[in-house]
């Protein structure tokens, strides 16, 4: 049984105040990553070597520790595409990622989220296969969908806009969330958008129906894409901000109008 104080931790700020017996229960796959601090300490091979046992595959555990090692730069965030990207080649058993899309730990669902976006090549059928990871409860799991899609989003930005703009509308905060985050301009760790950067009016199919938006974690996003378009398109972006003030007059716009000026009006 896993002891309250570690199920109920809001996770350490720095290296040096990680738990030791918080990164034990982490390498286990027992408990998930609290905070991306967390998140980067996970032993992704040790954690690896212990589901593959699991799953009664320890034979493939070579094959995985050959493709982490190989790479010039490894990274937390490369090596969970690494990962994923073994997954696919070696199996395309729905069992398996069944398996590990429901583990309790986030770090499995982010492998799982790699695999089925990097398994289909068309963009309306990545997007469906994605959207599940996008609604995932874990931040990172989140994140790891959108490097999963980017590179395809940017290669068909006009069908991922087009059908990012039904997820506008969901009950999820966290599907209507990605619609923006993943086709923000400049964005955080991830490839920018040249055509967005020139013409951000592409984009008004996602931000219109969230200018009001009830969640502050899509509201943030929302103005992170306008602050974005900002430094390539500073008047644009005022146009834009100038018809919500006229349209909406609720906090909630208010905010995203100040997050999305912050640049502007330094």
């Amino acid at each position: 049984m896993i002891p309250e104080h570690i199920l109920n931790r809001k996770g350490a700020r720095s290296f040096k105040d990680l738990d030791t017996e918080v990164i034990s229960y982490l390498n286990k796959g027992l408990i998930q990553t609290a905070n991306l601090m967390e998140w980067l300490t996970v032993d992704q091979l040790v954690l690896l070597k212990k589901i593959l046992d699991d799953l009664k595959k320890p034979d493939w555990y070579d094959s995985f520790y050959e493709a982490v090692s190989a790479q010039k730069k490894p990274s937390a965030n490369a090596n969970t595409k690494v990962i994923g990207m073994t997954f696919l080649q070696l199996t395309n058993d729905q069992s398996i990622i069944d398996y590990l899309s429901n583990h309790t730990s986030d770090v499995p669902r982010c492998w799982a989220t790699y695999w089925a976006g990097l398994r289909e090549s068309e963009i309306d059928k990545k997007l469906k296969v994605i959207a599940p990871y996008a609604a995932d409860v874990h931040f990172g799991v989140r994140e790891v969908a959108i490097f999963a899609c980017k590179e395809a989003i940017i290669e068909n930005l006009d069908m991922a806009i087009d059908i990012l703009s039904e997820w506008t509308s969901s009950t999820d905060e966290n599907v209507r969330r990605y619609a923006v985050e993943t086709t923000r301009p400049i964005g955080v760790w991830t490839k920018k958008i040249d055509e967005l950067k020139e013409y951000p009016e592409k984009g008004i199919p996602l931000l219109d129906p969230l200018k009001s938006d009830s969640s502050k974690y899509v509201r943030d996003s929302v103005g992170n894409w306008l602050n974005d378009a900002s430094k390539t398109r500073p008047d644009w972006v005022k146009n834009i901000c100038a018809r919500w003030a006229k349209e909406s007059t609720t906090k909630e716009t208010q905010y995203i109008l100040k997050k999305a000026l912050r640049t502007i009006n330094k």
